[in-house]
């Protein structure tokens, strides 16, 4: 696997299908210790807010001696397609890798289905407790429990799924054992974490469901990101951040310095390394805000800022560009070229059968032991360009003041609020109109210019900066491969066609081959968090999304065909 695979898409607590078995990636606690060949990052404002001395690349090396990412059986039940027995691996005698069966010599199946619940927990199906309606398993490892799977080969359905027992019961079909309530009364959570080792089962009142283990359902990464911004993108950091376990408690710095032969350094004069010092330890001495939306303000303002690029290395240059046609016709006021940005993304847990969403703090599953926390999380770090557009903010306010509009997102809001509501918390927020309509204008833009770019749309990402005080949004490259960073989103502006691209993007969107039913739409997609918004119009690669395809409406850019005053650019500059 990938590195970044390693936080997005197969992370601790996750299944691996590697050849004709299954694995599942162990916690942070049984990782190896980090060796010459990993790679500390660190990343100032996120290392705060979590609670780490620093992140790490998830290790890659084909050294014997310093290890790779560790791993654990999973699922433990078996099949052998020779004599269709079904039980844990080690009751074939299987020893190593492959598994085998000891009496057919044939190498054994991984079940095809777990179980998992919304707390993190997952184990094997209860294939005894399925087949004997719910009766203790205790025993059905003896010969008087020996069970054995067969499928008919007559289709893929779960119905010609057989599981008998050599104790005569009547044999049963997986039929309907997918269903979100086929376990009430058959299973409950065992509360088990395999990923963590032998560590004592918690106790767990939510009802399992049963997923084939390929599913995506099975593990969702809760992944928090940030933009590497001034000071801590300067070169400057950097050379402090290698060098600060000397320098933190250090008396005389200019002494320091000395010692560490850094009073000459072909980049940085000693007064600039002091000041960077007296920075860091400024920022560790004081209190600051680490939430979310704290962090978005701060990027928010070094996106409005000019940020010139500098002689030695930096992450982060964001110089503006003047476009009047821009302006006039778009009720944008300021337009940013990012030449270059940083990324850092960890990976902070993980949830099972949802995505992260409102309740993700309250149901999200440990990557590591409470007796054995790191100093680290797994994180990658992304290089890449991007385009900052912030819209008038007096227009805005204009626009959202209008009932019409205010009654256009009501329900989107009040199934947000209903989302919260079922888990007994209080939305964390409001969904207002210029959040919704810059959403969306930031999902029509990105299928603009990845036809126009060279970029694929799942290379791109938005990152939305909307609040009473913010009112933009950033479209970067978001990827850490060979579609990275070719300069192609930064020329979509230097090209002097923003104006015509931004035009051609909301006429694009202005119509769906699904119209009349999506722009008619009172509510769609998870939770009905949309309104006019489907697959053929507004939904991106989840990978581009920060909402995960949610909070969206066409209908805020250009109207509906009976209020067409509704949308934001049908109204007069």
């Amino acid at each position: 696997m990938r590195r970044a695979q390693l936080i997005t898409t197969y992370g601790v607590g996750s299944l691996i299908a590697v050849g004709s078995e299954s694995f599942m990636v162990a916690g942070l606690d049984r990782w190896p210790e980090l060796s010459p060949y990993d790679q500390t990052i660190h990343e100032r404002r996120l290392e705060k807010e979590l609670g780490v001395q620093c992140f790490r690349l998830p290790p890659a090396s084909d050294s014997d001696k310093y290890g790779d990412v560790p791993v654990v059986r999973f699922p433990e039940v078996q099949s052998c397609p020779g004599c269709s027995r079904l039980a844990k691996a080690r009751f074939f005698g299987a020893t190593r890798s492959p598994a085998k069966c000891k009496e057919c010599d044939r190498e054994l199946v991984p079940s095809r289905f777990v179980v998992c619940c919304a707390a993190g927990h997952i184990d094997d199906f209860p294939y005894f407790r399925w087949l004997h309606k719910g009766a203790d398993s205790s025993g059905g490892d003896s010969r008087t429990h020996d069970l054995k799977l067969k499928a008919t080969g007559r289709s893929a359905s779960l119905g010609d799924i057989e599981i008998s027992c050599a104790c005569g019961v009547r044999p049963v079909t997986l039929e309907g054992a997918l269903g979100k309530g086929a376990l009430r009364g058959i299973s409950s959570c065992t509360g088990r974490r395999p990923w963590l080792g032998d560590v004592p089962t918690e106790e767990c009142e939510e009802l399992p469901r049963a997923m084939q283990r390929g599913a995506s359902g099975v593990w969702f990464s809760d992944v928090r990101s940030a933009l590497s911004i001034p000071p801590w993108s300067e070169g400057v950091q950097k050379l402090v951040e290698r060098h600060w376990k000397s320098l933190r408690k250090a008396r005389d710095l200019r002494e320091r310095l000395e010692e560490l032969e850094l009073t000459n350094h072909r980049m940085y004069s000693v007064e600039e390394i002091i000041q960077a010092v007296e920075r860091r330890r400024q920022d560790e001495a004081g209190l600051s805000d680490g939430s979310e939306p704290a962090l978005k303000l701060e990027e928010y303002g070094a996106l409005t800022r000019t940020t010139e690029e500098k002689p030695g290395k930096q992450d982060f240059v964001c110089v503006p560009w003047q476009e009047d046609t821009v302006s006039t016709e778009h009720g944008i006021d300021q337009v940013m070229r990012v030449k270059r940005l940083r990324e850092v993304r960890v990976l902070q847990g993980f949830t099972r059968l949802g995505a992260p969403s409102a309740d993700t703090p309250s149901r999200r599953a440990p990557l590591y032991t409470a007796d054995n926390r790191p100093d680290w999380l797994p994180a990658i770090e992304v290089i890449g360009e991007g385009v900052f557009l912030r819209l008038d903010n007096a227009r805005l306010t204009t626009w959202e003041s209008r009932q019409a509009v205010r009654d256009r997102v009501a329900p989107i809001n009040e199934a947000y609020r209903k989302r919260f509501a079922r888990f007994g918390l209080a939305p964390d927020r409001e969904i207002t109109p210029r959040l919704v309509m810059i959403h969306t204008l930031a999902h029509s833009i990105i299928t603009e210019w990845s036809l126009d770019s060279g970029y694929p749309a799942a290379s791109l990402r938005e990152r939305l900066y909307v609040s009473d005080e913010m009112s933009g949004f950033l479209i970067y490259t978001a990827t850490s491969d060979s579609a990275g960073s070719l300069g192609g989103i930064v020329a979509q502006v230097e090209s002097g066609k923003l104006a015509a691209s931004i035009r051609t993007a909301i006429e694009r969107i202005s119509w769906c081959s699904a119209d009349p039913l999506c722009v008619e739409s009172d509510a769609s997609g998870t939770d009905n968090l949309n309104r006019a918004a489907c697959h053929s119009c507004v939904l991106l690669p989840e990978t581009s999304c920060e909402e995960f395809n949610a909070l969206l409406d066409r209908a805020l850019l250009t109207g509906t065909p009976d209020r067409s005053d509704l949308g934001f650019f049908q109204q007069a500059p």
